[in-house]
């Protein structure tokens, strides 16, 4: 099992904390360390759509010039921007077995994992 995500985000901590609680290993990919695994986002993009993974309502959406935003309008124009501002992609991802999960709700998780 892979959670996705940075380090410092909030949203990603909670889920962190709420396997680490309940001793549900993972592995942690850091998206400014390891980079955006395009496989993954394509994926993603194919059961999601790429409309769901970009946070549009972050402090890096914000802070794009309004030409940037325009640019995002399809999967790889989205990808392009997402590899080189990483903090756009909507976290945590969880991948279970190839089961998905985006964002973090401890009712979400529950019912991922069955509790």
């Amino acid at each position: 099992m892979k959670l996705y995500g940075i380090p410092n985000c909030s949203t990603v901590k909670k889920a962190r904390a709420w396997l680490e609680e309940r001793d549900i290993p993972y592995e942690f990919h850091d998206f400014k360390k390891q980079g955006v695994p395009e496989a993954t986002m394509k994926k993603l993009f194919k059961l999601l759509g790429w409309e769901a993974l970009v946070n549009r309502n972050g402090p890096t959406w914000r802070k794009l010039d309004d030409a940037q935003k325009a640019e995002v309008k399809d999967a790889a124009s989205a990808l392009a921007v997402m590899r080189e501002h990483s903090s756009l992609i909507k976290r945590p991802i969880l991948d279970r077995d190839g089961q998905f999960q985006v964002g973090f709700s401890e009712e979400n998780y529950a019912a991922f994992f069955g509790e």
